[in-house]
């Protein structure tokens, strides 16, 4: 006899109860995610300093991170599809505050970049295990919305962390961030235990089999061509956000001469603070549109993150002074740039089956962070070096002072994140293309007969 999951009263008094304590929880837990793996992008220059270090190094660091990140993902991503995912949530968060604390302990490069991969070991957990369950706890015309409310945590994070890492870095120090870090995420580790693990694909509308195991998951998944072009734009997105949000306090500094409380308050408010806005509004826009029209989601996302590569090209390449209109240009550009996640995350529950969603997320990952994010700040730090390096010899100077370091990360930042929001824009229309004949052939492959 063959079992099915449905919109069961169980699954919809799940929802009820404990839905919004999941999603609060989840919120919680990508926050501490993304502010303990922001901590090292607001102290980069201290970092620099204290160890002697050059721009690619630096890279190097988010790049050793972001490798072990999607690698772990996987297995992890297959565990969450299979054991109850508030229990992945719960040893992930638990493990990466542990490591993120020991960070403040690290007595050279070598071991601040041994303890950040712990880090991205234990972060590793968050995405596919939450996403998959938003899926479950939310229906397909609000999960723009919910996901927008879960990716919230990160651009509060960004801003909670270069507002507050920059100042507490500047009045005691580099290292207490990590410390300080580390205790909230114990605390939420412990609370995510509650949280009521929901009936997976119980928000469907149609039946979903489950007596039957999945074969072959990785094929599965990898046969959905609009997955294809979600991963491609999320390596070129993720090249761009990572580099930005790694050297942006640093550029603030370097170039436009500001200390690293200013800094930190400024990158705030263009990384951070846009980010509410793009999530919150985006998640409305988005979910509207789909419910009108199929591609509505993803159009809307292949246009804001176009514009958005047109106002950071003009934000950042403001010249010397003038942070405070950066600030105000490029704000407005990762505000619509924000849709991505809303717009993204929520058409990939439509494309996968819910019992195979944790494992979509972990692939799709894989490949945006090992292509992406993974070598986006190395690059842009080789570039920053390249052009610091032409700029001393342009100048006929032998030593490598701090205004070609200044000129040479400007440039390279300046160039290489507007370079890839275009092109994430171009991707994710090419998404809508597929969209609803990969939609619909997951509901017909994923449903069974009525009894």
């Amino acid at each position: 006899m063959t079992t099915t999951a449905t919109p069961t009263s169980v699954s919809a008094k799940t929802v009820a109860t404990g839905g919004w304590y999941a999603i609060v929880l989840l919120f919680a837990i990508n926050f501490l995610n993304f502010f303990d793996r922001f901590v090292p992008s607001v102290v980069l220059e201290p970092i620099r300093n204290e160890f002697a270090l050059n721009d690619v190094t630096l890279g190097f660091i988010t790049t050793a991170f972001t490798l072990i990140y999607a690698v772990a993902g996987i297995p992890l991503g297959r565990i969450a599809d299979i054991y109850p995912r508030k229990y992945v949530l719960a040893g992930g968060i638990f493990f990466w505050s542990v490591v993120t604390g020991a960070v403040g302990f690290a007595w050279n490069f070598w071991s601040f970049l041994a303890l950040r991969v712990g880090v991205g070991i234990g972060e590793a957990s968050c995405a596919p295990a939450a996403n998959s369950m938003i899926g479950d706890l939310f229906p397909s015309e609000k999960r723009a919305r919910a996901l927008g409310t879960f990716m919230l945590g990160l651009p509060v994070a960004i801003f909670a962390a270069y507002l507050s890492v920059g100042w507490l870095a500047h009045m005691y120090g580099w290292r207490v961030p990590f410390f300080i870090a580390a205790v909230p995420g114990l605390i939420v580790a412990a609370l995510a235990l509650f949280i009521v693990e929901p009936v997976r694909g119980s928000r469907e509308v149609y039946k979903i089999q489950t007596a039957k195991a999945v074969d072959r998951p990785f094929k599965r998944v990898l046969s959905i061509q609009t997955l294809w072009w979600i991963i491609l734009s999320g390596i070129v997105f993720n090249f761009a956000i990572y580099a930005i949000t790694t050297f942006m306090t640093a550029l603030l500094m370097r170039y436009h001469g500001l200390n690293i409380a200013q800094a930190g308050g400024l990158s705030s408010l263009s990384l951070g603070l846009s980010g509410l806005v793009g999530l919150t509004v985006g998640g409305w826009i988005a979910d509207k549109l789909h419910q009108t029209y199929p591609r509505g989601r993803l159009t809307f996302g292949a246009f804001a993150l176009l514009a958005a590569g047109a106002l950071n090209w003009f934000g950042l390449n403001q010249p010397v002074g003038n942070a405070v209109t950066l600030t105000a240009i490029v704000g407005v550009g990762w505000t619509l740039a924000f849709t991505y996640y809303v717009t993204v995350y929520s058409s990939i529950q439509d494309v996968v089956e819910p019992r195979l969603r944790a494992t979509a997320m972990a692939v799709y990952f894989f490949f945006q962070y090992v292509r992406g994010a993974a070598f986006g700040t190395t690059i842009t730090g080789a570039l920053s070096d390249y052009y610091a390096r032409n700029a001393m010899h342009a100048a006929g100077a032998s030593e490598m002072t701090a205004t070609f370091r200044a000129s040479g990360l400007q440039g390279s930042v300046s160039l290489l994140v507007p370079v890839c929001l275009i092109p994430t824009g171009i991707a994710i229309w090419l998404a809508t293309r597929s969209f609803v004949a990969d939609a619909n052939m997951t509901k017909a492959a994923a449903q069974v007969p009525s009894a």
